[in-house]
Protein backbone atom coordinates (compact mmCIF):
# COMPACT_ATOMS: atom_id res chain seq x y z
CA UNK A 1 0.00 0.00 0.00
CA UNK A 2 1.11 3.17 -0.52
CA UNK A 3 2.09 6.03 2.05
CA UNK A 4 -0.72 6.26 4.67
CA UNK A 5 -2.80 9.60 4.61
CA UNK A 6 -1.62 11.80 7.73
CA UNK A 7 -3.84 13.26 9.74
CA UNK A 8 -4.00 15.88 12.17
CA UNK A 9 -7.11 16.85 14.66
CA UNK A 10 -6.98 20.37 15.62
CA UNK A 11 -9.35 19.98 18.28
CA UNK A 12 -9.96 17.12 21.08
CA UNK A 13 -13.38 17.18 22.22
CA UNK A 14 -16.72 14.99 21.68
CA UNK A 15 -16.34 14.93 18.22
CA UNK A 16 -12.10 14.72 17.60
CA UNK A 17 -11.43 12.06 20.46
CA UNK A 18 -13.36 10.16 18.16
CA UNK A 19 -11.99 10.77 15.05
CA UNK A 20 -8.71 10.22 16.13
CA UNK A 21 -9.72 7.05 17.37
CA UNK A 22 -11.71 6.36 14.13
CA UNK A 23 -8.35 7.04 12.20
CA UNK A 24 -6.38 4.62 14.18
CA UNK A 25 -8.72 1.55 13.24
CA UNK A 26 -8.37 2.50 9.36
CA UNK A 27 -5.21 0.68 7.47
CA UNK A 28 -4.89 3.85 5.18
CA UNK A 29 -4.28 6.51 7.55
CA UNK A 30 -2.37 7.28 10.43
CA UNK A 31 -2.63 10.16 13.39
CA UNK A 32 0.04 13.15 13.49
CA UNK A 33 -1.62 14.27 16.78
CA UNK A 34 -4.11 15.86 18.44
CA UNK A 35 -4.24 19.53 19.64
CA UNK A 36 -5.43 20.52 22.99
CA UNK A 37 -5.10 24.22 25.21
CA UNK A 38 -4.68 22.52 28.21
CA UNK A 39 -4.36 19.55 30.22
CA UNK A 40 -7.54 17.74 31.14
CA UNK A 41 -9.07 14.23 31.44
CA UNK A 42 -9.19 14.00 27.59
CA UNK A 43 -5.76 14.96 27.58
CA UNK A 44 -4.86 12.06 29.85
CA UNK A 45 -6.64 9.69 28.03
CA UNK A 46 -4.88 10.91 24.63
CA UNK A 47 -1.42 10.64 26.38
CA UNK A 48 -2.22 6.56 28.01
CA UNK A 49 -3.56 6.19 24.11
CA UNK A 50 -0.19 6.62 23.02
CA UNK A 51 -1.22 9.62 20.97
CA UNK A 52 1.37 12.59 20.35
CA UNK A 53 -0.38 16.20 21.98
CA UNK A 54 0.50 19.31 20.76
CA UNK A 55 -0.17 22.17 22.50
CA UNK A 56 -2.22 25.22 20.96
CA UNK A 57 -0.11 27.62 22.93
CA UNK A 58 3.00 25.78 23.97
CA UNK A 59 4.53 29.13 26.20
CA UNK A 60 1.51 29.53 28.44
CA UNK A 61 0.40 25.76 28.15
CA UNK A 62 3.55 23.99 28.04
CA UNK A 63 3.72 24.26 31.97
CA UNK A 64 0.42 23.14 32.85
CA UNK A 65 0.89 19.74 30.84
CA UNK A 66 4.42 19.13 32.40
CA UNK A 67 2.96 19.88 35.91
CA UNK A 68 0.39 17.20 34.96
CA UNK A 69 2.81 14.49 33.98
CA UNK A 70 1.44 14.52 30.31
CA UNK A 71 4.39 15.46 27.50
CA UNK A 72 4.07 17.90 24.42
CA UNK A 73 5.30 17.02 21.04
CA UNK A 74 5.49 20.84 20.46
CA UNK A 75 2.95 23.04 19.16
CA UNK A 76 0.06 22.73 16.77
CA UNK A 77 1.47 24.35 14.13
CA UNK A 78 4.46 21.46 14.24
CA UNK A 79 1.57 19.16 13.90
CA UNK A 80 -0.21 20.87 11.37
CA UNK A 81 3.08 21.13 8.77
CA UNK A 82 3.54 17.33 9.75
CA UNK A 83 -0.14 16.63 8.16
CA UNK A 84 -1.40 15.32 4.51
CA UNK A 85 -4.72 16.96 6.30
CA UNK A 86 -6.20 18.51 9.25
CA UNK A 87 -9.69 17.45 10.31
CA UNK A 88 -10.95 20.64 12.62
CA UNK A 89 -12.51 19.97 15.60
CA UNK A 90 -12.60 23.25 17.67
CA UNK A 91 -15.50 24.58 19.19
CA UNK A 92 -18.06 25.95 17.16
CA UNK A 93 -17.01 29.65 15.09
CA UNK A 94 -13.33 29.00 16.28
CA UNK A 95 -12.75 26.78 12.65
CA UNK A 96 -12.96 29.75 10.58
CA UNK A 97 -10.08 31.49 12.21
CA UNK A 98 -7.89 28.30 11.99
CA UNK A 99 -8.73 28.13 8.25
CA UNK A 100 -6.33 31.42 8.18
CA UNK A 101 -3.69 28.87 9.30
CA UNK A 102 -4.52 26.16 7.31
CA UNK A 103 -4.25 28.79 4.01
CA UNK A 104 -0.93 30.13 5.29
CA UNK A 105 0.59 26.56 5.94
CA UNK A 106 -0.98 24.76 1.92
CA UNK A 107 -2.74 22.51 4.43
CA UNK A 108 -6.17 21.15 3.22
CA UNK A 109 -8.95 20.73 6.27
CA UNK A 110 -12.15 19.51 7.36
CA UNK A 111 -14.60 21.46 9.40
CA UNK A 112 -17.34 20.38 11.02
CA UNK A 113 -21.52 21.21 11.29
CA UNK A 114 -20.71 23.97 13.70
CA UNK A 115 -19.34 26.20 11.03
CA UNK A 116 -21.04 28.30 8.53
CA UNK A 117 -21.10 26.09 5.14
CA UNK A 118 -19.58 29.38 3.60
CA UNK A 119 -16.38 28.41 5.33
CA UNK A 120 -15.26 25.63 3.30
CA UNK A 121 -18.04 26.04 -0.18
CA UNK A 122 -18.25 22.65 -0.17
CA UNK A 123 -20.70 20.74 2.48
CA UNK A 124 -20.02 16.79 2.87
CA UNK A 125 -21.72 13.92 3.13
CA UNK A 126 -20.61 10.35 2.25
CA UNK A 127 -23.49 9.05 0.48
CA UNK A 128 -25.17 12.14 -1.16
CA UNK A 129 -21.91 13.92 -2.30
CA UNK A 130 -19.00 12.20 -2.08
CA UNK A 131 -17.83 12.98 -5.35
CA UNK A 132 -18.16 16.93 -4.71
CA UNK A 133 -14.95 16.32 -2.39
CA UNK A 134 -12.42 14.60 -4.17
CA UNK A 135 -9.43 16.50 -4.55
CA UNK A 136 -10.95 19.64 -3.03
CA UNK A 137 -8.88 21.93 -0.44
CA UNK A 138 -12.09 22.81 2.57
CA UNK A 139 -15.25 21.09 2.79
CA UNK A 140 -17.38 20.75 5.31
CA UNK A 141 -18.80 17.61 7.48
CA UNK A 142 -22.37 18.69 8.32
CA UNK A 143 -23.78 19.03 11.36
CA UNK A 144 -25.29 15.25 13.23
CA UNK A 145 -28.79 16.33 12.44
CA UNK A 146 -28.02 17.49 9.05
CA UNK A 147 -26.23 13.80 8.50
CA UNK A 148 -29.50 12.02 9.24
CA UNK A 149 -31.18 13.82 7.37
CA UNK A 150 -29.19 13.30 4.21
CA UNK A 151 -28.41 9.42 4.94
CA UNK A 152 -32.53 9.05 5.03
CA UNK A 153 -33.54 11.76 2.57
CA UNK A 154 -30.42 10.88 -0.17
CA UNK A 155 -31.64 6.99 0.12
CA UNK A 156 -35.47 7.23 -0.45
CA UNK A 157 -34.83 10.49 -3.06
CA UNK A 158 -32.66 7.96 -5.26
CA UNK A 159 -35.35 5.56 -5.27
CA UNK A 160 -38.74 6.71 -5.35
CA UNK A 161 -38.02 10.55 -5.75
CA UNK A 162 -38.88 13.13 -3.16
CA UNK A 163 -41.09 15.85 -4.16
CA UNK A 164 -41.65 17.12 -0.12
CA UNK A 165 -39.96 16.46 3.06
CA UNK A 166 -41.10 18.29 6.26
CA UNK A 167 -39.14 16.94 9.36
CA UNK A 168 -39.83 17.81 13.05
CA UNK A 169 -36.69 17.61 15.16
CA UNK A 170 -36.41 17.23 18.95
CA UNK A 171 -32.99 17.75 20.04
CA UNK A 172 -30.82 16.64 23.39
CA UNK A 173 -30.42 20.06 25.56
CA UNK A 174 -26.47 19.12 25.94
CA UNK A 175 -23.93 16.51 25.61
CA UNK A 176 -23.75 14.27 28.25
CA UNK A 177 -20.42 15.75 29.34
CA UNK A 178 -21.82 19.84 28.78
CA UNK A 179 -23.23 21.13 31.85
CA UNK A 180 -23.38 24.67 29.98
CA UNK A 181 -26.04 23.63 28.37
CA UNK A 182 -28.50 22.14 30.86
CA UNK A 183 -30.30 21.11 33.03
CA UNK A 184 -32.81 22.40 31.08
CA UNK A 185 -36.93 22.13 32.91
CA UNK A 186 -39.03 22.68 30.29
CA UNK A 187 -39.05 22.32 26.08
CA UNK A 188 -37.55 24.89 24.02
CA UNK A 189 -38.58 25.96 20.53
CA UNK A 190 -35.16 26.13 18.85
CA UNK A 191 -35.26 28.50 17.03
CA UNK A 192 -38.67 30.19 17.40
CA UNK A 193 -38.69 31.16 14.33
CA UNK A 194 -40.13 28.99 11.76
CA UNK A 195 -38.92 27.10 9.39
CA UNK A 196 -35.50 26.02 11.25
CA UNK A 197 -31.89 26.60 9.83
CA UNK A 198 -31.89 22.26 9.15
CA UNK A 199 -33.62 22.24 5.64
CA UNK A 200 -31.33 24.80 4.23
CA UNK A 201 -28.37 23.00 5.74
CA UNK A 202 -29.73 19.56 4.01
CA UNK A 203 -29.79 21.99 0.80
CA UNK A 204 -26.12 22.57 0.93
CA UNK A 205 -25.87 19.34 0.39
CA UNK A 206 -29.20 18.41 -2.00
CA UNK A 207 -29.74 21.43 -2.99
CA UNK A 208 -32.77 19.75 -5.15
CA UNK A 209 -34.53 18.66 -2.07
CA UNK A 210 -37.62 20.60 -1.05
CA UNK A 211 -37.85 20.72 2.48
CA UNK A 212 -39.09 22.36 5.80
CA UNK A 213 -38.19 21.76 9.43
CA UNK A 214 -38.88 23.06 12.94
CA UNK A 215 -36.74 22.39 16.24
CA UNK A 216 -36.88 22.08 19.70
CA UNK A 217 -34.94 21.45 22.83
CA UNK A 218 -35.61 18.78 25.75
CA UNK A 219 -34.52 17.74 28.86
CA UNK A 220 -32.54 14.92 27.77
CA UNK A 221 -28.61 14.06 26.71
CA UNK A 222 -28.79 10.70 24.76
CA UNK A 223 -30.06 11.13 21.49
CA UNK A 224 -31.67 13.73 18.73
CA UNK A 225 -35.15 12.63 18.10
CA UNK A 226 -36.63 13.57 14.20
CA UNK A 227 -40.09 12.04 12.53
CA UNK A 228 -39.96 12.73 9.01
CA UNK A 229 -42.86 13.01 6.42
CA UNK A 230 -42.30 12.84 2.48
CA UNK A 231 -43.89 13.29 -0.57
CA UNK A 232 -42.74 10.77 -2.93
CA UNK A 233 -42.82 11.16 -6.67
CA UNK A 234 -43.59 7.31 -6.61
CA UNK A 235 -46.15 5.03 -4.43
CA UNK A 236 -44.27 1.99 -3.40
CA UNK A 237 -45.29 -0.43 -0.90
CA UNK A 238 -44.21 -0.53 3.03
CA UNK A 239 -42.29 -3.04 1.84
CA UNK A 240 -40.34 -2.01 -0.99
CA UNK A 241 -39.17 1.37 0.75
CA UNK A 242 -38.15 -1.43 3.94
CA UNK A 243 -35.89 -3.34 1.24
CA UNK A 244 -34.32 0.08 -0.02
CA UNK A 245 -33.45 1.15 3.55
CA UNK A 246 -31.73 -2.46 3.83
CA UNK A 247 -29.17 -1.17 1.70
CA UNK A 248 -27.76 1.16 3.26
CA UNK A 249 -25.68 -0.07 6.63
CA UNK A 250 -25.57 3.87 7.97
CA UNK A 251 -29.48 3.24 8.30
CA UNK A 252 -30.62 1.32 10.95
CA UNK A 253 -34.36 -0.54 10.96
CA UNK A 254 -35.15 -1.36 14.83
CA UNK A 255 -36.68 -4.42 14.94
CA UNK A 256 -39.85 -4.72 16.66
CA UNK A 257 -38.38 -7.95 19.03
CA UNK A 258 -35.52 -6.04 19.90
CA UNK A 259 -37.79 -3.95 22.20
CA UNK A 260 -35.85 -0.50 22.07
CA UNK A 261 -38.76 1.83 23.10
CA UNK A 262 -36.40 4.76 23.71
CA UNK A 263 -33.44 6.37 23.36
CA UNK A 264 -31.97 4.62 26.17
CA UNK A 265 -32.39 1.50 24.92
CA UNK A 266 -30.96 2.10 21.80
CA UNK A 267 -27.68 3.73 23.80
CA UNK A 268 -27.74 0.63 25.68
CA UNK A 269 -28.24 -1.75 23.10
CA UNK A 270 -24.43 -0.01 21.85
CA UNK A 271 -23.13 -0.74 25.16
CA UNK A 272 -24.52 -4.28 25.45
CA UNK A 273 -22.77 -4.83 22.08
CA UNK A 274 -19.46 -3.50 23.68
CA UNK A 275 -19.65 -0.25 21.63
CA UNK A 276 -16.75 2.25 22.06
CA UNK A 277 -18.40 5.03 24.02
CA UNK A 278 -21.94 3.49 23.62
CA UNK A 279 -21.71 4.82 19.80
CA UNK A 280 -24.48 4.62 17.26
CA UNK A 281 -22.97 6.13 14.39
CA UNK A 282 -26.15 4.71 12.13
CA UNK A 283 -29.72 5.97 11.53
CA UNK A 284 -31.82 4.47 14.30
CA UNK A 285 -34.95 3.90 12.89
CA UNK A 286 -37.80 2.26 14.07
CA UNK A 287 -38.79 -0.36 11.67
CA UNK A 288 -42.19 -0.51 13.25
CA UNK A 289 -42.67 3.67 12.38
CA UNK A 290 -41.81 2.93 8.97
CA UNK A 291 -45.36 3.61 7.12
CA UNK A 292 -46.41 4.70 3.57
CA UNK A 293 -49.75 5.44 2.24
CA UNK A 294 -51.87 5.44 -0.99
CA UNK A 295 -50.94 8.85 -1.74
CA UNK A 296 -46.98 8.11 -1.50
CA UNK A 297 -46.33 9.77 1.89
CA UNK A 298 -43.50 8.74 4.12
CA UNK A 299 -43.53 8.46 7.58
CA UNK A 300 -40.86 7.30 10.00
CA UNK A 301 -39.12 7.83 13.44
CA UNK A 302 -35.59 7.82 13.72
CA UNK A 303 -33.13 8.71 16.50
CA UNK A 304 -29.66 10.20 16.33
CA UNK A 305 -26.73 10.06 18.10
CA UNK A 306 -25.45 13.61 18.09
CA UNK A 307 -22.14 12.66 19.26
CA UNK A 308 -20.92 10.03 16.79
CA UNK A 309 -22.67 10.26 13.39
CA UNK A 310 -20.83 12.05 11.71
CA UNK A 311 -17.44 10.35 12.56
CA UNK A 312 -17.48 7.81 9.55
CA UNK A 313 -18.44 11.02 7.34
CA UNK A 314 -15.20 12.32 8.39
CA UNK A 315 -13.26 9.34 7.52
CA UNK A 316 -15.09 9.54 3.85
CA UNK A 317 -14.08 12.92 3.54
CA UNK A 318 -10.70 12.14 4.78
CA UNK A 319 -10.27 9.74 1.52
CA UNK A 320 -12.33 11.96 -1.03
CA UNK A 321 -10.25 15.22 -0.13
CA UNK A 322 -6.56 13.64 -0.58
CA UNK A 323 -8.42 11.17 -3.70
CA UNK A 324 -6.73 7.70 -2.22
CA UNK A 325 -9.93 6.78 -2.71
CA UNK A 326 -12.94 8.49 -5.54
CA UNK A 327 -15.44 5.92 -5.28
CA UNK A 328 -17.68 6.63 -2.97
CA UNK A 329 -18.99 3.28 -1.92
CA UNK A 330 -15.81 1.58 -1.56
CA UNK A 331 -14.51 4.11 0.93
CA UNK A 332 -17.95 3.86 2.86
CA UNK A 333 -17.59 0.55 2.83
CA UNK A 334 -14.08 0.56 3.82
CA UNK A 335 -15.20 2.60 6.68
CA UNK A 336 -18.23 0.56 7.71
CA UNK A 337 -15.74 -2.89 7.69
CA UNK A 338 -13.61 -0.86 10.18
CA UNK A 339 -15.80 1.02 12.52
CA UNK A 340 -18.21 -2.29 12.50
CA UNK A 341 -21.04 0.11 11.23
CA UNK A 342 -24.15 -2.27 10.13
CA UNK A 343 -22.78 -5.02 12.11
CA UNK A 344 -25.90 -5.29 15.05
CA UNK A 345 -25.94 -9.30 14.80
CA UNK A 346 -22.56 -9.96 15.68
CA UNK A 347 -23.69 -13.46 17.40
CA UNK A 348 -26.29 -14.05 14.78
CA UNK A 349 -29.55 -13.61 16.62
CA UNK A 350 -32.54 -14.77 16.05
CA UNK A 351 -36.23 -13.05 16.49
CA UNK A 352 -37.94 -15.63 19.17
Amino acid sequence: MADKIKVALNGYGTIGKRVADAVMRQDDMTLVGIAKTKPDYEAYVASHKGYPIYAVDPAKAGPKFKAAGIEIAGSNLDMIKKADIVVDCAPEGIGEENKKIYEQLGKPAIFQGGEEHEVAGTSFNAAANYGEAIGKKFVRVVSCNTTGLCRLIYAIDKAFGVQKARVVLVRRGGDPNDAKRGPLNGIVPDPIQLPSHHGPDVQTVLPHINIETAAMKVPTTLMHMHFVNMSLKKRPSREEVLDVLRQWPRLWLIPSWYNIKFTGDAIEFGRELGRSRNDIMENAIWEESVTVDKEGEFNAFQAIHQESDVIPENIDCIRAMTGIEKDGMKSMAKTNKALGIGNFNPWKLAPP
